[in-house]
């Protein structure tokens, strides 16, 4: 049994929290500063790079896959790329993703630890950039990403909920990073546990922390992600949209409304919907180009 697995309700109720882009603005600059940065560099894009942003924002931020782990946003944006008619132009040999998405396909822990076993016993050229990649992409995180505070009411409304439920961080974030922006601004304290990419997707990690331990509406998930509204709805849980753009504007809705009709009960159905309607507005799931 895993931390997770072991975890006994103390309260009535659970919640999960997404972290980057939820709880902390970090989504954005992670993504723009240092996987993009990175990924031009070790799989040798740059005469594409305009288009490499472009598609790499779109799949990690700008869309309905915003959110999703950094192994298949990697064949997500490469696949895109190869459908661009500016890449065909350019007669562009673009990397070989097929020895990624096998490992993809047979593994749900997907982090570092996992990856780098894997490539040590599967060596493939293919896997070489892919691996120096994301090493690099964590180094250099921890190197340079330092105090980003949490949006306002998201540390005021994880104070309070702490209160009246079993918290607990639900995310694709390596633990490491989690740990140390969650210690960095003291609110480790208010959850039970961080759960990474380590321990398995999202929907894992609710489903090991509270199926079958609390009712399903007594669960509630809250992230910025459409990967966090299917990792709720695969465990019939709740689900609480911070919707990007207006993060702060979400957590204080949470903490002044929204937190008290799920402890209350009066949470799914109608009120539910209507969050998850304004939420699923902002994110298209077609480019414009």
């Amino acid at each position: 049994m895993n931390l997770l697995e072991e975890l006994k309700p103390q309260k009535d109720f659970f919640i999960g929290i997404d972290s980057d882009g939820c709880v902390f603005d970090t989504m954005e600059v992670k993504q723009k500063e240092f996987f993009i940065p990175n990924a031009v560099k070790h799989f040798e894009l740059f005469a594409i790079s305009k288009y490499v942003r472009e598609t790499w924002e779109f799949v990690n931020l700008y869309s309905t896959t915003r959110g999703i782990n950094r192994f298949p946003a990697l064949v997500k944006v490469i696949d895109m790329l190869a459908q661009r008619p500016e890449i065909a132009e350019l007669g562009f040999k673009l990397p070989d993703m097929d020895p990624l998405r096998e490992w993809i396909r047979k593994e749900t822990k997907l982090g570092n630890p996992a990856f780098k076993e894997y490539v040590k016993n599967n060596p493939h050229p293919a896997l070489e950039p892919v691996l120096k990649w994301t090493l690099a992409v964590n180094e250099d995180i921890g190197k340079w990403l330092k105090e980003t505070p949490p949006f306002p009411y998201a540390r005021k409304s994880i104070e309070r909920l702490s209160t009246l439920a079993d918290a607990i961080v639900v995310s694709q974030t390596p633990h490491e990073a989690l740990a140390r922006e969650w210690e960095e601004h003291s609110i480790d304290r208010y959850v039970r546990a961080i759960a990474g990419q380590e321990l398995g997707t999202k929907t894992e990690h609710i489903t090991m922390a509270a199926k079958g331990k609390y009712p399903d509406d007594r669960i509630l998930m809250i992230g910025d992600a459409p990967g966090d509204f299917r990792a709720a709805h695969d465990n019939g849980a709740l689900f609480f949209p911070v919707v990007p753009g207006h993060e702060n504007r979400s957590w204080k809705l949470f903490y002044e409304e929204a937190l008290d009709k799920f402890i209350s009960g009066n949470y799914r159905g109608e009120y539910q919907q209507r969050l998850i309607s304004e939420f699923e507005k902002s994110l298209p799931d077609k480019p414009s180009w």
